[in-house]
């Protein structure tokens, strides 16, 4: 009599069912047959398309950022990233794309264009609003609409992320990853928004291209990562929308190099010349010269010839120099944000931008405006004058009170 086992022996059918479900968990994350990728792409699908709340995460994202511009504050642009939006517009353009769905490729360009919108336009709201804000001298801001390496590769380690979650488990949102992929897209299109409104020059079109460049990234990414997943394109459409996907981000790599930084009116340059003068010499020469000969002859017997010559020479040499007084020249070091901003008057309105390393012509004593900050009257070497705050500019030359 056999005593019996403290487990049962796994039946036949329970055998067949272990190899059953792990085949499926295998396929869950590759899914192969047409019935497992169509499940798929309707799940993934859902997720990717935008709800009503996802304009609303833009909106308050775009709020917090266009604060955080104003008050350049790094735990705000922090706090504006966390409140974006589950970017699944831009994951959808490369799941379209290598598809080939036009119709879900145009819907989610156009949602990606409407939070592009509403963070850019937030952003010039608050380049509206500086010049009516008691925030005092504002230098330049340019570090969200630079190249840098490490964004490039934050945003493919989120991209990168978020794809493979959602291949695993099409019915979560990868939250976390997505705070990559906005880092890379919202604060540029900010700042571009920003700089359009209150410097007016070609500053913003620095983040739109910043923006732009990381945008192809991101798409070129979710390509790569979906066909590395076992998604490659299938129909003739989608290897056309990947190639068209790859010649957008070569272009935009072309035509925004990488070592190329936002434009600003005034371009950095050598230190001039400080030794300046201009004299303007007068030499003024007079001669006269009077010869007069009087012969007296007397015919008397006692003549006496009396000659009288007499020379009256006047040589003036007359040299007037009149130098102009040495220009005081300062550099601009502003301590933070890489530059400061030009004004018709002090604490007046905003002119333009100088970045640092540009070298200003001090052209009025020092004046203590309203707030109590001390402005100084400067000439660009463009010839555009203005007031910029004293303590944001270094003396080249030696100068009274400074």
């Amino acid at each position: 009599m056999s005593l019996p086992t403290s487990e049962p022996l796994p039946s036949e059918n329970d055998s067949n069912l272990a190899a059953a479900r792990r085949r499926r968990l295998h396929r869950a994350l590759l899914p192969r047959s047409d019935d497992e990728q169509t499940a798929w792409l309707e799940a993934v699908a859902r997720q990717l398309t935008p709800s009503y709340d996802y304009f609303i995460a833009c909106l308050l994202s775009g709020v917090t950022l266009a604060i955080a511009l104003l008050l350049f504050s790094d735990a705000l642009l922090v706090l504006g990233v966390l409140f974006a939006p589950f970017l699944g517009p831009v994951l959808g353009i490369a799941l379209a794309a290598i598809n080939g769905s036009g119709r879900y490729l145009l819907k989610a360009g156009l949602s990606t264009l409407a939070a592009a919108m509403f963070v850019f336009g937030f952003g010039a709201l608050a380049g509206a609003l500086l010049p009516m804000l008691p925030l005092g001298p504002v230098p330049v801001f340019t570090s969200w609409t630079s190249y840098e390496w490490p964004n490039f590769l934050v945003l493919a380690v989120g991209v990168g992320l978020s794809v493979y979650m959602l291949v695993r488990s099409p019915r979560k949102r990868p939250l976390v990853a997505n705070v990559a992929i906005a880092y890379g897209l919202f604060p540029p299109l900010t700042a571009a928004g920003f700089n359009l409104v209150a410097f007016n020059d070609s500053a913003w079109i620095a983040g739109i291209n910043v923006a732009g460049v990381h945008l192809a990234w991101a798409v070129l990414v979710g390509i790569l990562s979906l066909i590395i997943l076992g998604n490659p394109p299938k129909k003739l459409a989608g290897f056309l929308l990947t190639g068209l996907a790859l010649g957008v981000l070569a272009v935009a790599f072309i035509t925004s190099p990488l070592n190329k930084g936002p434009v600003r009116n005034v371009e950095p340059t050598s230190p001039p010349n400080i030794l300046s003068a201009n004299p303007s010499p007068t030499v003024t020469i007079t001669m006269t010269q009077t010869t007069t000969p009087q012969p007296v002859v007397d015919q008397s017997p006692t003549a006496t010839l009396t000659p009288t010559i007499t020379f009256e020479p006047t040589d003036t040499a007359t040299q007037t120099i009149t130098p102009q007084p040495t220009p005081v020249w300062a550099r601009v070091e502003a301590p933070t944000g890489g530059g400061a901003l030009l004004r018709d008057e002090p604490d007046g309105k905003i002119l333009s931008s100088i970045l640092n390393g540009n070298m200003l012509e001090v052209i009025s004593d020092p004046v203590r405006g309203t707030s109590g900050t001390i402005w100084v009257k400067v000439r660009t070497e463009i010839g555009l004058e203005g007031w910029v705050v004293q303590s944001l500019l270094a003396t080249a030359t030696p100068a009274p009170g400074w």
